[in-house]
């Protein structure tokens, strides 16, 4: 495998001077300007070698991707799972991902990027270059109809010798412009995937023939340069529409490259320089300034402000950030101008790895689609099959003239071709992976799309995905005085104590408005709690051991201990010289938004189950409060997969739900697995789907989205399979003896419409909404 590719190798390095890349993927190296093959969003930026040394996998895959070899590799290889694009001579580790082993894989089944048509149409140049072709033809066809044997027959127009060499002349040019069917046909000849441009190419490649031949020799006396130019333009506008709606339909790969900046400001000494993206490396430290993008993961070394990062959340509330946190790339700085060293660059940065995700996803089919490519094939083959069978049955058993016959056996190879099949189900879910990716999911396979849609069982892990996982009060109870008479002591005194509790305490009083009143003399009693002077009083806070110390101790306060430990809350007792005054408890809060999932899957006919290590006694209150059907508690990280299992063989179909780390086997285990809340640490192993923002509500959306998208695909393979059951019955003149003849332009026409109402159908799901009725 070394040896085939020696040569380009060497070629690479004689043009190690200047060449077009791609920021986010820079293992593409163009010698052109244009868009990044690869994600298709990022401009190519023009860069001198030296900084990124090509191995194979990146030098294989600049040759697939740019297509400057089309070499067939015949020799085994080693690939990811994760990144088909990586190719290797020998084992080891996916070194773009990481954690995959390599697989082995025979060459002779991937010599060639697989011939993918609506990925072809799926761009603005495609569009751009179909309507010019169309303008074109368009012009050409106006001298051609005048010349043509109708106009002589029926409107006159002078005849003469010349005229059949004057209509080969003009058809022979129209011809040209629709040779880029031929060349479609090409790529879907050579990988053996017989299909939609093949049918055009024999329809278009026939009627031409047979028009040229009668040029040349009169007594065939078959002319159609008039319906065989009539048909390539209605093909190309046809192609053209297609071409525009699928650009309309939009690549999540697009939307994501938008995120990033082209440039940073990179701090050097004491000097700022603007440098390429590309260029960064994790330790580099960018200034910020207001209005602008963070260029990669970072934190915060100087100057605060608030940020805008609703491409990861959803959420377009500006969060305020200060000197230690953490920035993910994308992030829009509103106000603040910051220093940010950097963490994680390219592919590692969070837009990095939401790109990865996406272009593993593009990967993926739903079954649906395999349904629709077998489909696409047959139907290759069945057409040509009753063309030739039109052609027979009409010239030799009832007795037509060939080019009757002729004309039949063409009409059904141009009517019978599969673009609405090609189209039905890769433009619903490119339509379906934006309109997620917008919601913060990230379908990382496709296929899983039909399970989740069916599910019996969406199985939360507790903390961090149904609570915060991390302390805040969930109860107030007093025993003399007001809740926010205790609330401004407590608060007084722990905004003294960097401990969590206080911490906690304090925080919630922010979010409350609750004025912090001044506490002096304050003391840190170790292991008990705090005490200090408030509004000129004395008061402590802290835990059973304190209050008994000051001899305040009850059996009222013994009680309340008893009820919250029972809950596996934490009791912070307040009180002054008169007793206690009453009691916070603290706990994993519970999501607000985890109250409207449970509620919106019930409406589903979704049973929710939860997972929880704690005790049955503390997960009970939370599941009652939640309304979750089931509850498995005590369960250690290693055997939450078994009760995953214990669901799948009562015959429920189940969803899991975690953060992706620990809960990676379950995940596995379940059906479909959701890495929930995964933030700026995107486990692209986690499960099938990602979600970026800690919402069980977005799990809803996911649900919700796989029934829209599932119901679409039938839809439009419903649409495909019809019209063709009734199409290719017509155009081998089946109703002839009803009255009813199709022409091959008529069919062109016909093949086009259908396409273009595939698409149209999938369109409508941009406007889908992602809600429970």
């Amino acid at each position: 495998m070394n040896n085939k590719h020696n040569n380009n190798d060497k070629d690479m390095k004689e043009n190690k001077k200047e060449y077009y890349t791609c920021p986010m993927h820079p293992e593409i190296k163009a010698d052109k300007p244009g868009k990044c093959p690869k994600c298709g969003g990022m401009d190519l930026i023009l860069r001198k070698e030296g900084g990124h040394p090509g191995d194979k996998s990146a030098h294989m895959l600049h040759e697939v991707e740019t297509g400057h070899n089309h070499a067939h590799v015949e020799e085994d290889y080693y690939t990811c799972p994760m990144h088909p694009e990586i190719m290797q001579d020998k084992r080891g580790k996916c070194p773009k991902c990481g954690g995959m082993e390599l697989v082995k894989k025979s060459g002779l089944d991937s010599g060639h990027v697989e011939h993918d048509h609506a990925g072809m149409m799926a761009s603005p140049e495609a569009a751009a270059d179909f309507l010019r072709r169309f303008f074109i033809v368009t012009a050409l066809l106006i001298p051609l109809a005048f010349f043509s044997e109708p106009a002589v027959k029926f409107l006159g127009t002078p005849d003469f010798a010349l005229r059949p060499f004057v209509e080969f002349g003009i058809a022979t040019v129209i011809f040209y412009f629709g040779f880029v069917f031929f060349q479609h046909a090409r790529h879907e000849i050579m990988m053996r995937q017989y299909g939609m441009m093949t049918l055009v190419s024999l329809g278009v490649g026939a009627g031409y023939l047979f028009s040229a031949a009668s040029t040349f020799i009169p007594a065939i006396q078959a002319e159609f340069y008039l319906e065989i130019s009539s048909l390539i333009w209605v093909l190309l506008f046809g192609h053209y529409l297609e071409a525009k709606s699928s650009t309309a339909a939009g690549d999540a790969l697009q939307e994501v490259a938008k995120l990033l900046p082209k440039e940073a400001h990179l701090k050097i000494g004491g000097t700022v320089k603007d440098v390429e993206i590309l260029s960064l490396k994790v330790g580099d430290v960018v200034i910020v300034k207001p209005g602008e993008k963070i260029p990669a993961d970072g934190k915060i070394i100087k100057g605060s402000g608030n940020f805008n990062e609703a491409h990861l959340t959803g959420e377009s509330k500006p969060v305020e950030k200060g000197v230690g946190a953490e920035v993910p790339a994308g992030a829009i700085s509103i106000d603040g101008s910051v220093e940010v060293e950097l963490l994680r660059v390219g592919e590692s940065s969070t837009i990095g790895q939401i790109q990865s995700l996406i272009a593993s996803a593009k990967q993926t089919k739903p079954s649906v689609q395999k349904l629709a490519d077998r489909a696409s094939k047959w139907l290759t083959f069945s057409a040509l099959a009753v063309s030739f069978t039109a052609l027979i049955v009409w010239s030799v058993i009832v007795g037509q003239p060939f080019i009757f016959a002729a004309t039949l056996a063409i009409t059904v190879l141009v009517i019978a071709c599969p673009h609405a099949l090609g189209l039905a189900i890769p433009t619903v879910s490119t339509i379906a992976t934006r309109l997620a990716v917008k919601n913060g999911v990230f379908i990382k396979d496709m296929s899983k799309i039909e399970i989740i849609k069916n599910v019996d069982y969406v199985v939360f892990d507790k903390t961090g995905t149904l609570t915060r996982g991390e302390f805040g009060i969930t109860g107030i109870k007093t025993f003399t005085g007001s809740a926010a008479d205790l609330l401004k002591i407590a608060g007084a005194i722990e905004s003294h104590s960097s401990h969590v509790i206080g911490m906690a305490i304090v925080d919630y009083l922010k979010k409350k408005g609750i004025k912090i009143s001044e506490a002096v003399n304050v003391k840190n009693l170790s292991g008990r709690g705090m005490e200090a002077k408030v509004s000129g009083k004395n008061y402590f806070v802290g835990n059973k051991r304190l209050m008994e110390e000051k001899d305040v101790w009850t059996k009222e306060a013994e009680n309340a201990l008893l009820e919250l430990s029972n809950e596996s809350k934490t009791p912070v007792f307040v009180g002054g010289k008169n007793g206690i005054i009453g009691v916070i408890a603290l706990s994993d809060e519970i999501k607000e938004e985890s109250r409207q999932a449970v509620q919106e899957l019930h409406k589903l006919g979704v049973k929710v189950a939860m997972l929880t290590g704690d005790t049955k006694a503390a997960a009970a209150p939370i599941a009652r409060e939640l309304g979750i059907d089931m509850v498995f508690a005590e369960v250690l990280p290693e055997d939450k997969y078994k009760h995953i299992r214990k669901l799948q063989n009562e015959g429920n179909i189940v969803l899991m739900a975690g953060d992706g780390v620990n809960d990676a086997p379950a995940l596995t285990q379940a059906n479909a697995g959701v890495a929930i809340g995964a933030g700026t640490d995107v486990a692209v192993e986690a499960g099938d789907v990602v979600l970026t923002q800690s919402n069980p509500q977005h799990l809803v959306r996911l649900i919700v989205l796989s029934k829209i998208v599932y119901r679409k695909m039938l839809e439009n393979l419903f649409w495909a399979v019809g019209y063709n059951v009734l199409a290719i019955p017509a155009a081998a003149g089946l109703f002839i003896p009803l009255g009813f003849k199709l022409t091959p332009a008529a069919g062109a026409l016909l093949m086009s419409l259908s396409s273009v109402i595939v698409v149209i159908n999938a369109m409508t799901l941009r406007k889908a909404k992602l809600e429970v009725q």
